[in-house]
């Protein structure tokens, strides 16, 4: 959708946007189903870039320890678990620049990719930039998605990062789709950006060819020892609005309320669901920052009446019990 419908659909009284959000969803989505998604960082901290959001930099003391890549087994053991609690779609997440062909790392993961693929589940990964012949051996190591935000308008984008350019973002999201691999592609609200800055970042995400297969919305959580520290909470009916649009834009996407949900009150997130979002990452942490705990994710979706994915519909399930989860969609 074109900038100047998207701000014609934000911009009409929030009731109304809520009418038409509600019927594009339910034209598309005829079960009240939420996804319930796990994701495991198989590579924490120490990343060379400058997002000015991320408490995974090299650049900020945000107080993050870095890890090297996970070892097979652990990342197998967990995705085991993650399957028999009845996940079929298993998110591995890494914090690096980018991957290339013939190195160590790339090799590595794609061999924990074949082992994971094996188990019956959907793999979805985010490893930064990739070149045309590392998604295609990505895609036949068994990956099925490739999570890579857009994070905002191509306008604001370099006054949050500076070590890659929005072209670069862009490319890689080419790369995957010609790789024949679904997109998992949003952004992040609360990064001083204006709410004409998100509408855009939703025009470039909507006018995607083939559209994105979900869509996760992030709520800045501010890091210590990043820039971005200090930042304002995202005011909730702005949150409403986009997640609203989007349905609107995207509407065949899964539209995932994802960081950002410990600041929101069940009320806010009914809210949430009620404007199109279908999908949640489920656990006690996402990267750095906490998230709602699985019992109260399980009460809330009790008293909403809300189901989630049966495993054949895609379901992303909840973590086992002293699992680790580390990281939000936001790759």
């Amino acid at each position: 959708m074109k900038f100047q419908e998207l701000k014609a659909l934000f911009e009409q009284p929030l009731f109304e946007l809520l009418k038409q959000s509600r019927a594009v969803h339910e034209s598309h989505w005829d079960d009240p189903e939420v996804q319930l998604c796990t994701l495991l960082s198989i590579k924490t901290g120490g990343c060379s870039e400058d997002c000015s959001y991320c408490a995974q930099s090299a650049r900020y003391n945000s107080g993050v320890e870095v890890e090297r890549l996970m070892e097979k087994e652990a990342v197998m053991e967990r995705a085991r678990a993650a399957r028999e609690s009845g996940s079929t779609r298993f998110c591995m997440g890494a914090a690096w620049r980018g991957v290339r062909s013939g190195t160590q790392r790339f090799e590595q993961v794609l061999d924990i990719i074949g082992d994971v693929s094996k188990l019956g589940m959907e793999v979805c990964v985010t490893l930064g930039e990739l070149g045309p012949d590392e998604a295609k051996r990505l895609k036949e190591a068994g990956v099925t998605a490739y999570n890579h935000n857009v994070d905002t308008s191509p306008e604001h984008y370099p006054n949050i990062v500076t070590t890659h350019t929005y072209e670069d973002r862009l490319r890689t999201i080419r790369n995957v789709q010609d790789a024949g691999m679904s997109v998992c592609c949003g952004g992040i609200l609360g990064l001083g950006e204006t709410n004409d800055d998100r509408l855009r970042m939703l025009e470039v995400i909507s006018e995607f060819n083939p559209q994105p297969e979900s869509v996760p919305i992030n709520s800045l959580m501010p890091m210590p020892g990043t820039p971005l520290e200090g930042g304002d909470p995202v005011d909730v009916f702005d949150l409403v609005r986009m997640i609203a649009v989007t349905r609107i834009a995207v509407p065949k996407a899964k539209v995932r309320l994802s960081a950002g949900r410990t600041r929101l009150s069940d009320e806010a997130q009914a809210l949430c669901f009620f404007a199109g979002a279908n999908s949640i990452f489920y656990g006690d942490k996402l990267l750095t920052a906490t998230n709602p705990a699985v019992e109260k994710d399980r009460a809330l979706l009790g008293k909403l009446g809300l189901g989630t994915l049966a495993p054949d519909r895609g379901l992303c399930a909840p973590e086992a019990d002293g699992e680790k989860p580390l990281q939000p969609c936001c790759g």
